[in-house]
């Protein structure tokens, strides 16, 4: 009799997350839209093309991979490029040029179609000097980390001081060390 808990050749499920990202996140590009059907969202672009807002959700997850993040927050984060290339050409050549570089140095698939996390880097590694690669992981510090939603995902709650600052609230609560 197998039981659950029982080791089993091959790759386990934790290896397969790690390697692979998201497990079973699938964005459908359509139109002017980038959807992901499983997880009920949708980010509509104006100015970028749908297949490169979906590689710039990819890279975002892959520059600041955090598993238990939904890939619809690291949507918004990029969406701000998307606006920022409707008023001005130059910001949309950098993003779109960049999208195809990076596609170029992955191979036939495209960057989306490396199937592996490690792989992804790799790649990353050989672009994170250029201009691109800095515009959107500097994107991504602000994109990311300020949405509100994702600060109790983190077990941040948020500024101190409306609530009567941390002294009185935790300041030397060490249960976390």
């Amino acid at each position: 009799m197998v039981t659950l808990y029982e080791s089993k050749p091959g790759i386990s499920r934790r290896e397969l997350l790690k390697r692979g990202g998201a497990a079973g996140a699938l964005l459908v590009i359509s139109g002017t839209a980038v959807i992901s059907p499983q997880n009920a969202w949708g980010l509509e672009t104006a100015t970028l093309k749908p297949e490169t807002m979906a590689t710039l959700i990819q890279m975002a997850r892959d520059i600041y991979p955090h598993d238990q993040v939904p890939d619809r927050y690291y949507a918004i984060a990029v969406k701000s490029h998307d606006a920022a290339a409707a008023k001005d050409a130059a910001h949309k050549d950098l993003i779109e040029n960049g999208v195809a570089d990076l596609d170029q140095r992955s191979g036939a698939g495209g960057y989306r179609g490396l199937g592996w996390e490690e792989e992804r880097v790799k790649v990353l590694q050989q672009i994170e000097e250029t201009p691109f690669f800095q515009a959107i992981r500097g994107g991504l510090v602000v994109g990311l980390y300020n949405q509100k939603e994702v600060w109790p995902i983190f077990g941040y709650e948020g500024e101190s001081y409306s609530k009567g600052g941390y002294i009185a609230r935790g300041f030397d609560d060490i249960e976390w060390l």
